[in-house]
This record gives structure tokens, sequence and C-alpha cells, in this order.
């Protein structure tokens, strides 16, 4: 049984979202300089590297973080290789997928595509360029009545239309599991476990999200 770390390392120099708040790590307290404890203090953004939106997000009524079924995060998930010539996932590029009526025997699908071979980039810059679902994609989608939904970069949606895609998946209370590294990671099923900090009241948090091979 293999397993696969799909989340992304929190650091300083980790690419952001335009906008949001870079990472911060401070030691507050320190064994090598007499006290007790190594203690550190973290600030950033709820969206930060590998994340879940929760419908509040894009839809104000929707729910928050601390209303999301566990039963949404965890259990059977197909990872959709995509070519990486592709810039843009849209309507005929998953009408043309090879394993896309697969997607009618899963709840959950997570998308791998060039995005994944951005993480290793140094230095780490936000990438504008990323691959992401656009409107087309998005509502191509619905039809297959997902509750997860995951991309390897900051957004499901496309940089310059961020907005439509988001609202059309979270207004199916679709799950957006965003900032994933799926380099190395092959195309099929495994067993995802995706835990995001429990935050009642939020839009979005911070996850550590794991892939279980599963067995032929």
């Amino acid at each position: 049984m293999k397993i696969y770390d799909i989340s992304v390392p929190i650091t300083t120099s980790m690419p952001v979202w335009p906008g949001d708040p870079s990472v911060d790590l401070v030691q507050v307290s320190s064994i090598a300089k007499g006290d007790s404890a190594n203690v550190t203090r973290m600030a950033m953004g709820v969206h930060t590297g590998t994340h879940i939106d929760a419908p509040k997000h894009f839809i104000d009524s929707g729910n928050t973080v601390g209303k999301i079924p566990l039963q949404k995060l965890i259990g059977v998930a197909l990872v959709v290789e995509i070519s990486p010539e592709t810039a843009v996932i849209d309507e005929a590029v998953l009408k043309a997928h090879p394993v896309i009526e697969q997607l009618k025997e899963v709840n959950k699908v997570l998308f791998k595509t060039r995005n994944s071979n951005l993480w290793g980039k140094i230095p780490a810059r936000f990438n504008p360029d990323y691959v992401a679902i656009d409107t087309s994609g998005a509502q191509y989608l619905q039809q297959f009545n997902l509750d997860l939904i995951g991309i390897d970069y900051l957004s499901i949606a496309p940089y310059a239309d961020t907005e439509k895609p988001h609202q059309i998946l979270l207004s199916e209370e679709c799950i957006l599991l965003e900032g994933l590294n799926l380099l190395g990671v092959p195309g099929g099923i495994y067993e995802l476990i995706c835990l995001p900090l429990n935050i009642p009241g939020c839009e979005g948090a911070p996850a550590r999200a794991i892939l279980i091979e599963q067995p032929i």
C-alpha cells in the first residue's frame, strides 16, 4: 500500500494568491536561547498552500468549514491526468478525456496538470498562467454530482475568471480542494483523506491531504 502526501509544505517563501498575506513564521521561544521549549508563531491566510474552499467563499449564504460533512473530505477519488499541452480545462477537454465516464462511479476527482511542476520552481513565484477549470468545464462537471473537486494550484478557476467557475461548483455544495501537488501520482483510483483545520464560521481552511493507493 503506497501513500502519497499531496500537500505542499508551508514555508515563508511559498507562492500565495496576489493580495493574500504571505506566510510568517516566527520562533517566539527557543531552547537554544534558554527557554524551556521551542514555540513558533504562524500567520497566513486560510487559502494558503493546500486548502479547501467551502461554499461560503463565493456564496455569502453558503456553508462554512465547520459545517462540511467529513464524508465529503474522505473517500474514493479519481485522479485525472490532463495533457501538459492543455492550457485550460474546458467542456471540450473534459468530453474528450478517455476516463471521463469514470466520474459516474466516484464522488471525488482530482485534476493532475502541468501545474504540479510549478511547486518545485526556485525562486517560487505566483504564476497566473496555471491550468484551471473554466466556466464551460465547471458547468459540464455539474452533471456528475461530485462532492469534491481538486486541482494542483491555488485556484480551481482561471486567474482571469475566478468568480463564475467557483460559484457554479460551490452552489452545488461541492468542496474545492486547491493547492495540491500531484507530481509523481499516476492517474487512477485512490482513497483520499483530506483534513482541513476546523475553523468555525470560516470560508476556507488549510488542509493536509493524502492519497492511498488502492489494491488491484
